[in-house]
C-alpha cells in the first residue's frame, strides 16, 4: 500500500520533490517523486556526518569527550552545538556547554578532527563508515560535513532504516544520540527562532515541546531529525516506528514553513489509520 498523504509534495511551490516513509522494520511505507534524483542535503549533511562520528566512536578513533575544538570543548559539544562556536565562523561566542548555538564551523571542526584521528579525509570516512555499508551510492559529501552532502530519496530511505533498527552501530550508542545534551540549554532553532529549551543529541534535533517546529503537530516529543536550507528534511518518529525523507529544489522559506507540519500530519494520520 502506498500512502495517499505523500502525493501533497505535488502541492509545493518547488520545481522537484521526492518523499518517501520507511517502517522500523525497514519496508517502504510508500514514496512519491523521482527517488533517484540528486538533491542537494544543506543542513541534512549533518545527521550523516554525526553517523560517521559515532562510527569513529565505536571505532576507537574518538571518544565522545575528548578536546576537539575550542577550550574546553569536546567532540560531544561540537556533536550537539554546544561548542560556543559560532554559526559560520571559528570563532567561539561562549563557552563550551552554555548556549545552544547552532555551528556549521563547529561540524566542520569534528571533520577535520575524525580526519586526523583516523587518517583520512573526512568524505572518505564518511563513504567507508556509513555510505558503503549502507548501500547509499548515489550520496557524495564533497566539501563542508555541515552542509554539503548531496544525495536521494532512495538512499535517505536506507540512512532512515538504520536509524530505526542499526546495523552500523550499537543500538545503546544510537539511543544516546536521540537523547538530550546539556539539557535545558536555550538557543536559536534556524528559520525558527529562540527555543528555551532548545534540545538537541549528538547531531540530531530532538523535538519534544518545540513550537514552533518544521515537524508536524501530532509528532511524538521523541521524534528527531533534521532539516536543511536547501528545502530538505529527515524525521524519525520513534512512537510511531517511521521515517519521512522530503527532498526538494527549492531554498527554504515561508513556503516550507507553511506546508511541511500539515504534510508531516497528513502521514501521521495515514500511517495510524
Amino acid at each position: 500500500m502506498s500512502l495517499q498523504s505523500l502525493a501533497l509534495i505535488s502541492n509545493w511551490p518547488v520545481p522537484t520533490a521526492a518523499a518517501a516513509v520507511v517502517r522500523a522494520d525497514g519496508t517502504v511505507a510508500g514514496s512519491h517523486g523521482p527517488g533517484g534524483h540528486r538533491f542537494a542535503l544543506a543542513s541534512v549533511t549533518k545527521p550523516l556526518a554525526a553517523y560517521a562520528a559515532l562510527v569513529a566512536y565505536e571505532e576507537g578513533a574518538i571518544e565522545l569527550d575528548e578536546p576537539a575544538g575550542p577550550s574546553g570543548s569536546t567532540v560531544r559539544h561540537l556533536l550537539a552545538h554546544t561548542s560556543g562556536l559560532a554559526f559560520d565562523e571559528h570563532r567561539a561566542m561562549f563557552a563550551p556547554g552554555q548556549r545552544r548555538l547552532y555551528s556549521n564551523a563547529g561540524f566542520e571542526v569534528l571533520g577535520d578532527h575524525i580526519a586526523k584521528a583516523a587518517d583520512m579525509s573526512f568524505a572518505e570516512y564518511l563513504r567507508q563508515a556509513v555510505l558503503e555499508p549502507l548501500g547509499m551510492s548515489a550520496t557524495t559529501m564533497d566539501g563542508s560535513p555541515a552542509k554539503d552532502g548531496v544525495s536521494t530519496v532512495d538512499d535517505l530511505v536506507r540512512f532512515a532504516a538504520e536509524l530505526q533498527a542499526p546495523r552500523l552501530l550499537d543500538p545503546h550508542t544510537v539511543a544516546e544520540a536521540m537523547t538530550v545534551q546539556y539539557p535545558g540549554t536555550k538557543g536559536v532553532l534556524p528559520g525558527y527562532g529562540h527555543q528555551n529549551p532548545n534540545d538537541w543529541g549528538l547531531g540530531f534535533e530532538i523535538r519534544d515541546s518545540k513550537s514552533p517546529h518544521w515537524t508536524g503537530g501530532s509528532s511524538s516529543p521523541r521524534t528527531f531529525g533534521h532539516f536543511g536550507q536547501a528545502g530538505t528534511f529527515l524525521w524519525v518518529d520513534p512512537v510511531v516506528g517511521a521515517a519521512c525523507v522530503a527532498l526538494t529544489d527549492r531554498n527554504f522559506g515561508p513556503w516550507a514553513v507553511e506546508a511541511w507540519p500539515p504534510f508531516t500530519d497528513a502521514v501521521l494520520a495515514e500511517l495510524a489509520s
